[in-house]
């Protein structure tokens, strides 16, 4: 079973709050936008548990996703509580109501395939900002959460991928929904996410930092030229690697969905 061989690798990589030297936090060196970077980045984290009841919900009759699908909710939540606990040692506030409003669930995806391939954008998406905005920040400890985190979502990733290459295997019916949430994250010259795609709107989000705000800093601020076109094609090259097609541009991405539409 694919999920125990994660579940085996990801403890020997494992990481604890408990290890995170949050004595340490540097508040001379915070700047504003590091904070947030890091609520947003808390919002974004506490859509796991919308998430995973989703997941448990669109796919019951699989049980080695289901268990992939606990041991990521388990890292996903504990992202959203380091990132909380670097908030409170700066005494920065998160708004209650505002994370409890990220416990909607989600409605399923156009097939149990789209709903996968959204979630490899999302951990590709989160890995690289993460990443560049570790070697951004002055301030160690939140550098060092967002690093740790970063090589998690590679590995969650990874995983979606695997899943999503399989759920094709079995119903390559599905391909054409694959290739459509592939173009509509991709097809603009701007970061799209999941959860700021269907929960940015929510009435306990007005005037609330969101995962978006992090990605309007990384664009701005954090990003060199040319590196969101660099992002964008990391995840064509994935839907690539798992299609067996040629995605590496968004005209050969609309050719392959018309012909998977045919």
């Amino acid at each position: 079973m694919h999920s125990y061989d994660v579940f085996r690798r990801y403890e020997r990589h494992v990481w604890r709050l408990a290890d995170i030297p949050f004595d340490e936090v540097r508040p001379e060196l915070v700047r504003p936008e590091y904070v947030r970077i890091a609520r947003g980045a808390v919002m974004g984290e506490a859509n796991s548990i919308a998430a995973q009841h989703g997941f448990f919900d669109e796919f019951v009759d699989d049980y080695d996703f289901s268990a992939f699908i606990a041991l990521w909710g388990s890292q996903e939540l504990q992202h959203h509580f380091a990132f909380r606990a670097w908030l409170d040692q700066i005494d920065a506030q998160v708004e209650p109501g505002a994370v409890a409003a990220m416990r909607e669930p989600y409605a399923p995806g156009t097939t149990p395939a789209a709903t996968l391939a959204t979630n490899v954008i999302s951990e590709l998406t989160v890995n690289h900002v993460y990443r560049a905005v570790a070697a951004w920040v002055e301030e160690p400890v939140l550098a060092a959460i967002m690093t740790k985190a970063s090589l998690d979502e590679a590995a969650h990733a990874r995983e979606f991928i695997h899943y999503t290459r399989c759920r094709l295997a079995e119903h390559p019916d599905e391909l054409a929904s694959v290739l459509e949430t592939l173009f509509v994250y991709t097809a603009e010259q701007r970061i799209k996410h999941p959860v700021g795609v269907f929960k940015g709107e929510l009435e306990a989000l007005r005037d609330h930092d969101t995962i978006d705000t992090g990605f309007t800093y990384f664009l701005t601020q954090v990003a060199t030229e040319g590196e969101l076109a660099h992002l964008q094609d990391k995840i064509r090259r994935a839907f690539g690697s798992l299609t067996g097609l040629d995605l590496t541009t968004n005209a050969r991405v609309r050719r392959n969905l018309a012909e998977a539409l045919g």
